[in-house]
C-alpha cells in the first residue's frame, strides 16, 4: 500500500540521522551511534522507539534547511535482563547532538514515561551543548530537565553515560544523576572549553585534559565509572541496573548464585598483620565476603583511601563502605566524605542494605584538610549514615579511633548490627598516644622514662586496644570469629529483611554540603 510505503520510508530517513556520511564519521571515531547504543543497551528485539517523528521547529538562521528529518536525540523503553527501562540517546549526527526545543521535549516525555510506570532512566549524552540558534528556547529545555532530574531524584534510578563531548548545560543535567559513566579517550565533559579558557584566563590545555574521562574519575569525582569503549559503556549499565530496583517502591532484585551462604573464611582468622600500622588491601576482605567475589566498584579512582562497591551477599544486593587501610592508612578526607555521602545516600535511596568494613585512624590532619573544610565533609558522612533507613551492618577489623570510629557507621549513627573481630581496636585514639597524654606525669618522673613508658603501654594495650570495652557497653552486638563473618553477615540481613524506621516529619532535611 502506498501510505505504508510511505511510512516505511520516512521512518528510514529519520533513523539515518545527519546522514551516512555523518554516521561513518562516528564511526571512524570508535563511537556508536544513537540508535547502535540503544541496541546494546536493550534486550535483543525489545527496543522500542517513541516519538521518532518529532522535528525541529526552529527558522531561524537556516535551521528549516538542513535537510534532516526528526530530532537529534532517539528516545523510547525497552528490556534489560527482562525489566523495563526508559531511555534516551543524543545523536550526534544531527547538529551534533545540540539540544532544542523539540530535543527537550522528548527527553522530557522519555522522563514522565519512566517515572510513571516505575521504571530507570537512562541517557546516553552525545552533545555540544545548547542549540545556539534556538536561543533561550534551548535553554528553557535544558531548565525542565534538570527540574525532573531533581524532582524524580530518588524515585526512579537515573544513570548517565558521557559518550562523547559534552559541554556547558549538557554537563547538569548529567551530575544531577544518580550515576555517571564515561568513555576513556572519546568523550569529554565541562562547562567552558579550552578555546574559551585560553581566551579569558590565558591558560593552554587539552579537551582531554580538561574534561577526559580519566580526570572527571581519578580528580574531580564528578564521574562514578570509567569504560574503555562504547560497547563496554553499555555492558556496565546493564551491569549496573542488576543491582538496582526500578524505583523506590521494589527493592532490588535476589540473583542467588549458589554461593554457600556458611561458607568459613579461615584466611580472615590471620589477615590482619600483626604490626598495627602494617598496611593491608581491603578489597581482599570485601572479594572474600561477596557472592563469587563479585562486586561492582563505584569510583575506583577517586578517594582511593575508601572503598565503595556494588556486591551481592547470598543473592543481596548491598552498598559497602570500606576504609582502605593501604592508602592513606585509611584515614578520612575532604573527597572521602564526599564519596562516602554520596553513595550512602544512593543505596539507602533504592534499598540496598549498606555494609560497613572499618579499619580507620582518625581524619587526616593537616592545614590543607582543615582550611579545604574537612569538618563540613565529614559531616557529610555522619548526615548520611544517621539518615540512611535501610540495614546497617558494621564490621570493625581493625582501627576504629575517634570521630572517624563515629563516622564509620557506629552504633551511635544507627547501626543495626556492629561485630568486631578480636584484632579491632576501639578507642579515642591509639594506645601511644593516649599512653603520652594520660600518664605524661607519671613518665616525667619515673628514674627510666622509656622503660616505664613501654610497661604502661603493654598494660594500656592489653586493657583498653580491644573491642570489649566497647562490648560491654552494648557499642558492639558481638565480638566474632573471623573465619565467622560472611554466615554473620548473611543471617544479619535476613533478620533485618523487615526492618522499618519512621523519622520526624520535616520538608527535608538540610545536609552540610
Amino acid at each position: 500500500m502506498e501510505k505504508i510505503e510511505l511510512l516505511r520510508n520516512k521512518r528510514q530517513r529519520i533513523a539515518l540521522g545527519g546522514g551516512q556520511e555523518r554516521i561513518d564519521k562516528q564511526h571512524e571515531k570508535g563511537k556508536l551511534t544513537a540508535r547502535e547504543r540503544l541496541l546494546a543497551l536493550f534486550d535483543q528485539q525489545t527496543f522500542v522507539e517513541l516519538d521518532a517523528f518529532i522535528a525541529c521547529r526552529c527558522t531561524n538562521f537556516g535551521m528549516d534547511k538542513l535537510g534532516f528529518e526528526g530530532e537529534s536525540v532517539v528516545t523510547g523503553y525497552g528490556r534489560v535482563d527482562g525489566r523495563l527501562v526508559y531511555a534516551f540517546s543524543q545523536d550526534f549526527t544531527v547538529t551534533g547532538g545540540a539540544l532544542g526545543e523539540m530535543h527537550a521535549r522528548k527527553v522530557v516525555k522519555a522522563m514522565d514515561a519512566a517515572v510513571k510506570v516505575g521504571a530507570p532512566i537512562v541517557g546516553l549524552n552525545d552533545s555540544g551543548g545548547a542549540r545556539i540558534q534556538e536561543a533561550v528556547d534551548a535553554l528553557s529545555g535544558y531548565g525542565e530537565i534538570f527540574y525532573r532530574n531533581a524532582i524524580y531524584s530518588g524515585v526512579v534510578p537515573q544513570i548517565s553515560a558521557i559518550m562523547g563531548p559534552c559541554a556547558g548545560g549538557a554537563v547538569y543535567s548529567p551530575a544531577l544523576t544518580d550515576f555517571i559513566f564515561m568513555v576513556d579517550q572519546t568523550s569529554q565533559m565541562f562547562i567552558t572549553g579550552p578555546q574559551v579558557i585560553r581566551t579569558v584566563t590565558g591558560e593552554q590545555v587539552s579537551a582531554e585534559e580538561l574534561g577526559g574521562a580519566m580526570t572527571h574519575n581519578r580528580t574531580s569525582g564528578n564521574v562514578h565509572f570509567l569504560a574503555a569503549s562504547d560497547q563496554d559503556c553499555l555492558a556496565g549499565i546493564r551491569r549496573l541496573l542488576s543491582y538496582l530496583p526500578p524505583n523506590n517502591q521494589e527493592k532490588p532484585p535476589l540473583h542467588d548464585r549458589g554461593d554457600d551462604p556458611n561458607r568459613m573464611i579461615e584466611v580472615f582468622d590471620t589477615i590482619i598483620p600483626d604490626h598495627p600500622n602494617k598496611p593491608y588491601d581491603m578489597h581482599e576482605i570485601i572479594r572474600l565476603v561477596v557472592d563469587d567475589g563479585d562486586f561492582l566498584e563505584y569510583q575506583p579512582y577517586f578517594a582511593t583511601n575508601l572503598i565503595t562497591v556494588l556486591a551481592r551477599v547470598a543473592g543481596q544486593p548491598v552498598g559497602i563502605i570500606a576504609n582502605q587501610p593501604a592508602m592513606m592508612a585509611g584515614c578520612l578526607d575532604l573527597n572521602a566524605g564526599d564519596k562516602a555521602a554520596r553513595f550512602i545516600r544512593t543505596c539507602s535511596a533504592f534499598h540496598l542494605p549498606l555494609l560497613t568494613f572499618v579499619d580507620v585512624p582518625g581524619f587526616l590532619p593537616g592545614t590543607a584538610q582543615e582550611h579545604g573544610g574537612i569538618i563540613r565533609h565529614g559531616a557529610k558522612i555522619l548526615y548520611a549514615y544517621s539518615e540512611a533507613t535501610v540495614p546497617k551492618i558494621t564490621v570493625i577489623t581493625r582501627k576504629a579511633y575517634g570521630g572517624a570510629y563515629v563516622a564509620m557507621c557506629s552504633k551511635s549513627l544507627g547501626a543495626d548490627l556492629v561485630f568486631a573481630w578480636p584484632t579491632a581496636e576501639i578507642a579515642v585514639m591509639g594506645s601511644e598516644g593516649a599512653v603520652n597524654i594520660i600518664f605524661k606525669n607519671d613518665l616525667a618522673r619515673a628514674d627510666d622514662p622509656e622503660a616505664a613508658r613501654q610497661k604502661i603501654l603493654t598494660d594500656y594495650q592489653a586493657e583498653f586496644a580491644t573491642p570489649y570495652k566497647a562490648a560491654e557497653r552494648g557499642f558492639v552486638d558481638d565480638v566474632i570469629e573471623p573465619r565467622t563473618t560472611r554466615q554473620r553477615i548473611i543471617d544479619g540481613l535476613a533478620m533485618l529483611d523487615g526492618k522499618r524506621e519512621r523519622r520526624p516529619a520535616k520538608i527535608h532535611g538540610n545536609i552540610p554540603l
